[in-house]
């Protein structure tokens, strides 16, 4: 799956960058859990340097980042095969640093943590999408979204939020609002929520989309498109000269080369309309 939760949008002032050189980040990268003995690791993970521990709450986040090491057994994710070469250490890396539940464990201090750390955030694809990056470091507070950051000359995106001391940005929809006064108390930068998803907690968010869009005031590359499916407000994000749309948990790949509509995750209709 590709973004577990409805797509939440935020645009920074042209200038703001994501900083891997964050503190915080680097607290995590030190402090990453090794294990204090083996009571933690789930019996399903082969034998090796990394396990996943019980603590796993199966939000596929290891599994999509590094598919040659995780996979799920039993309900949660577990080490099905130990990385066989540097490119496949360096992904179990990256979805350790991600974990938002840091249930990815190693038997010892791995020395290069600090190297898979500087690889944040990760271009998704250089040559077919440039400027388009997965940010990593997944918060628990919302159920691991994934959070990506968009480059461009009009205004840099983050799309999702990070964990809280980590990369950049702010988040703006219902499923997942943590921290977002942190982010822009930091970055001084707008943030975008529709109507239908304002609570408490987002009233004071500068921009509210009203009606049923589509609205292009973040330029003439960027389409937000108003696609009611796992909240009655959710909203894709387009960007159009490169022909990616962010979507959320209604509508994601699956993993065979289309896309998957999961009515588990779809309370609200029109979806596929709505973005065809």
């Amino acid at each position: 799956m590709t973004l577990r939760l409805p797509v939440h949008f935020v645009f920074t002032p042209l200038g703001n960058t994501v900083d891997v050189s964050s503190p915080g980040l680097c607290r995590r990268a030190h402090n990453i859990r090794c294990s204090s003995g083996k009571s933690t690791r789930r019996p399903q993970n082969v034998e090796g340097e990394f396990y996943v521990d019980r603590s796993c709450i199966d939000c596929d986040v290891c599994r999509w980042m590094a598919p040659n090491s995780f996979k799920r057994v039993d309900g949660q994710s577990a080490v099905y095969k130990q990385p066989k070469d540097p490119r496949e250490r360096l992904a179990a890396l990256q979805a350790l640093l991600s974990c938002p539940t840091a249930s990815i464990r190693t038997e010892t201090p791995p020395s290069d943590i600090l190297e898979a750390h500087a690889t944040f955030p990760i271009p998704i694809n250089e040559e077919s999408i440039p400027g388009v990056y997965h940010c990593g470091y997944h918060s628990e507070k919302s159920f691991a979204s994934s959070s990506y950051f968009i480059r461009r000359t009009g205004g840099n995106i983050l799309v999702d939020r990070v964990m809280q001391q980590s990369l950049c940005g702010c988040n703006v929809l219902r499923d997942d609002v943590a921290d977002h006064n942190l982010w822009q108390k930091h970055f001084k930068c707008p943030r975008i929520i529709h109507e239908l998803e304002v609570t408490a907690d987002t009233a004071n968010v500068e921009i509210k989309l009203e009606g049923s869009g589509p609205w292009d005031f973040l330029g003439p590359d960027i389409d937000l498109i108003f696609t009611p499916g796992h909240t009655e407000g959710s909203v894709c994000l387009h960007l159009k000269p490169l022909k990616v749309l962010f979507t959320g948990d209604h509508l994601a790949n699956s993993g065979k080369g289309f896309l998957n509509v999961d009515p588990i995750y779809n309370w609200y209709s029109g979806t596929l309309k709505a973005v065809a």
